[in-house]
């Protein structure tokens, strides 16, 4: 029996499509964009008839509603999760039999207090165990993500949680987590996403602790930073978010309309950091449509904002369904024509230098202030002397620490980053600004001296 994983490789997730006897088939950790899992189970003969939530996730929109609304599939959620959807609340313990397939719900608490894993066995097969982030290749997922004071008591739930929920559980159990390898919830160290109880019991380091108070020391130190939009998110999917038949989509608006509704919108540039600083709209946030797409608008956009659309070869239903996997449902409109039109109807526009690293150095020799927009790690492996560090999630709140007295050259680790800091200072009147293509890798293949 065949595991089809689905992986979001912005998010750092994955969710399961598991087939079952008689054509029936389950789903564990659905996010928002649907689409691809009916897709696959429809080419494949399957019906999806039953979905398992392994925890209230901070990271995206679950799509457990929408899938459930489409197929008619029974939902699972943790007992613990109070959740608001029409369910079956999923009891620690509790084993359910599923056309030929048993599933058992272990509890797991330490990334969130109701936290489930689900081991699934068939006859003849090794037991698949669906961890969410109670245990991931390499790591686990992180325990600070429900309130500061907390996170001791999860950190030591975590700690149990790896001590002893699968110690039953033979070594050949194969691991699908839901959490991964790029993942801001997690601190997995492996680039795989798949794995053994064997292997991580061999490889995991979070497995070698021994002393409780030890690892509640240390584990919430090895966190990444925390996007702000993840403090919404667990909200969302108690409450359960909109359909998407009941989302209005974004309208086609002329140049004169963008114009009009710029004004109580924000204008989402998702073109290539090389369009963007060619020219834009004045005043719109640049945001690359890649896979970290849902993230950076996550965590640099409003919760409650409308979003206006320069879409450039973006496809539109693409970034509609990555804007929604993060909670946003207000769209204002697209440039009709894109930025081209724009510029035809005569409106302004700005240019934001984007400059190589001989340029770049240049700029600081003459007394332009170097902002290096990274994480913290990054920022330690290595910097341009000098340099003001902010990372992009916390720059609209640290606006005051960016120097408004002279040019500003922003570096990130490639550009896109970059270029979205750059964004947020011209709306704020901070700069000019100039943006380091190619980053700090670019600064350094240079020859570039560096701290």
């Amino acid at each position: 029996m065949k595991v089809t994983p689905f992986v979001h490789e912005g998010l750092g997730n994955s969710s399961y499509l598991v087939p079952l006897a008689g054509g029936a088939a389950a789903l564990i950790d659905p996010d928002r964009n649907v689409g691809r899992y009916l897709r696959v189970a429809e080419a494949r003969g399957w019906s999806i008839t039953t979905v398992f939530e392994t925890h209230l996730h901070a990271d995206f929109v679950s799509g457990a509603r929408e899938v459930a609304h489409a197929t008619g599939a029974r939902l699972f959620v943790p007992e613990g999760a109070h959740s608001q959807l029409v369910h079956t609340p999923a009891q620690p313990g509790a084993r359910v039999q599923l056309d030929g397939v048993e599933v058992e719900a272990i509890a797991s608490a330490g990334h969130t207090p109701e936290h489930l894993s689900y081991v699934l066995r068939s006859d003849g097969e090794p037991p698949w165990l669906f961890s969410g982030g109670a245990l991931i290749v390499g790591g686990a997922a992180r325990t600070d993500l429900i309130a500061p004071d907390l996170t001791e008591s999860l950190t030591r739930a975590q700690y149990r949680t790896l001590q002893h929920a699968f110690a039953a559980l033979p070594d050949e159990t194969v691991l699908y987590p839901t959490h991964g390898g790029g993942s801001f919830c997690s601190t997995g160290q492996g680039g795989d996403r798949v794995s053994t109880l064997g292997r991580e019991r061999a490889d995991n380091p979070l497995l070698s602790f021994s002393d409780e108070d030890e690892f509640t020391r240390w584990f919430p130190t090895s966190f990444p930073a925390t996007p702000a939009y993840y403090a919404r998110m667990r909200g969302v999917n108690v409450q359960g978010p909109r359909l998407r038949e009941e989302t209005p989509l974004p309208r086609r608006l002329s140049p004169e309309e963008f114009d009009v509704a710029r004004g109580e919108g924000l204008v989402v540039d998702v073109r290539s950091k090389e369009q963007y600083a060619d020219g834009h709209v004045a005043g719109s946030l640049s945001n690359a449509f890649r896979d970290a797409y849902c993230v950076w608008l996550g965590w640099l956009a409003p919760a409650d904002a409308t979003l206006l659309f320069v879409l450039g070869d973006a496809p539109l239903d693409r970034v509609v369904e990555e804007s929604l996997l993060v909670g946003y449902e207000r769209f204002g409109g697209f440039l009709d024509g894109g930025l081209e039109a724009w510029l035809r109807s005569g409106r302004s526009f700005q240019r934001t230098p984007l400059v190589g690293a001989r340029e770049a150095r240049r700029t600081l020799v003459d007394g332009a202030a170097a902002l290096d927009v990274r994480e913290a790690a990054e920022f330690a492996a290595g910097h341009i002397e000098g340099a003001v560090h902010v990372p992009l999630g916390d720059l609209e709140g640290r606006l005051d620490e960016v120097p408004r007295d002279r040019p500003v050259v922003v570096y990130c680790a490639h550009g896109e980053r970059s270029t979205s800091a750059a964004s947020i200072l011209e709306r704020h009147g901070i700069g000019p600004a100039q943006i380091l293509n190619g980053g700090f890798g670019a600064w350094r293949e240079a020859g570039m001296a560096a701290h």
